[in-house]
């Protein structure tokens, strides 16, 4: 497949034998976030966006596997360094126990693995004075440890966001506040308070700025003489530099400078989780970068290929198995891939690529003037549409299928745009112009 002039060529979505994996699929697998019956054919053709069903449907996928896969498929800036690679047995390994080489040197050995990726992450987090990381399997593990981490500090209480989304676990999951059906029912952790996340100025006012003795809704649950929450017992707060699953929203400004005083007034820890707008997503290495606002841990995932707590060492417990994880520091393939990534974006300036692409991207979706999109926003390449209504985003993401590119909703009514880090002016333009052929049909 030639990426330079590969095009979508569908002619049935889903297809008989997609329908008919799916299918055979849900025999075994339990009752999941599955989105669509798209099956990825792993051994047919498969390069940046572009990908190959179990029908020979030739798709663009702009949901780079949830900013799981941030390069895409195939792509040569990763795959020419696996290719000196030869697989072993075991590929994981019992990582919190055990070390792994891949050669020497341990700062450049010949094939890099948990160690290399470590020391990545400290390098790329140095300007906060983080110098020290905990490896897991995912996000949600990441967000675990943060907890952690940070409740070992002191303090039994935290602050979440309104629309916020840190992960599947118990822990994680009590500090979601973006759907019902992620907590229902469940156990959650004590001393959780959400408050919003203002992203316009209306929203700062209405919702955010008060009359009281802190001026805002958070400092004057924690005022010394009027507030309700003692500051010493504020473990943390945790906060999406951009909202994912909560629909792409990006914090004002106004609110991100409040969250900077509480910090330093308060002397609360705060998490930055950048599992989705991580690793250059948004134009930055990390989101956070484009705030002024200094977070004392940071959470990594998805395009890092493995879950990454990463802060101070001050911040981390002093006794052995405090933290643990068997497989935490032991995914020898993820790692390499992880430290390929992260070589890639600094190789390749991806990042000035997201700012440019993503300005281009979002252009073009506004001058498009889309027929009931009531919003675009984002950063960088980690961009949204939102819609009049749920049930007309549901058909753009059906319509969008059905001519062969992949796209997927977040928030309530809101649609998700997530193309490969390194995607071009080509590939941008002829998406956009798949998107609005299905806006307009639907409309």
């Amino acid at each position: 497949m030639d990426r330079d002039s590969a095009e979508p060529t569908v002619d049935g979505m889903p297809g008989e034998r997609a329908q008919e994996w799916a299918d055979y699929h849900h025999q075994f697998s339990a009752p999941s976030t599955y989105v669509y019956d798209f099956v990825w054919d792993f051994t047919e053709e498969a390069i940046g966006p572009f990908c190959t069903d179990i029908d020979g449907n030739v798709l663009m996928d702009f949901t780079s596997h949830v900013a799981a896969a941030p390069l895409g498929y195939n792509n040569p800036k990763i795959m020419e360094k696996f290719d000196e690679f030869d697989l072993v047995d075991p590929t994981k390994i019992a990582g919190q126990d055990f070390y792994a080489a891949g050669g020497w040197p341990p700062e450049d050995p010949e094939l890099p693995g948990p160690t290399q990726l470590m020391d990545r992450l400290t390098d790329l987090t140095s300007h906060y004075d983080m110098d020290t990381v905990f490896l897991s399997n995912s996000g949600a593990e990441a967000v675990e440890n943060a907890i952690k981490i940070c409740y070992a500090q002191g303090g039994h209480r935290a602050f979440t966001f309104d629309g916020a989304f840190h992960g599947r676990t118990l822990g994680a999951l009590s500090l979601n506040r973006s759907k019902v059906n992620h907590r229902k029912g469940y156990p959650e952790i004590g001393g959780v308070v959400s408050v919003p996340y203002p992203s316009t100025q209306e929203a700062y006012e209405k919702q955010w700025l008060t009359d009281g003795p802190g001026g805002n809704v958070l400092a004057d649950k924690l005022d010394p003489e009027q507030g309700v929450i003692a500051p010493e017992e504020v473990a943390y707060l945790i906060i999406e530099p951009v909202q994912g699953e909560g629909g792409y929203r990006v914090p004002h400004d106004g609110f991100v400078s409040d969250l900077a005083e509480i910090r330093e007034r308060f002397d609360v820890n705060v998490v930055a989780d950048e599992i989705q707008s991580g690793l250059g997503r948004t134009g930055e290495m990390w989101a956070v970068d484009h705030l002024d606002l200094d977070p004392d841990v940071i959470t990594s995932a998805k395009g890092l290929r493995a879950g990454a707590t990463v802060a101070n060492s001050d911040m981390f417990p002093k006794e052995k198995a405090r933290l643990s994880s068997t497989w935490g520091a032991g995914k020898i393939v993820d790692s390499m891939q992880g430290v390929f990534t992260i070589d890639a974006i600094h190789e390749y300036d991806l990042l000035d690529n997201v700012a440019e692409r993503g300005r281009q991207m979002r252009e073009l979706l506004e001058d498009a003037d889309l027929p009931n999109a009531i919003d675009v926003r984002g950063r960088g390449l980690m961009l949204a549409v939102e819609f009049d209504t749920k049930e007309r985003r549901e058909a753009v993401v059906k319509a969008a299928l059905k001519r062969g590119l992949l796209v997927l909703g977040c928030g309530y009514k809101t649609l998700r745009l997530l193309p490969p880090l390194d995607v071009t002016e080509r590939e941008i333009e002829l998406a956009l112009d798949v998107f609005q052929s299905a806006v307009e049909e639907v409309a």
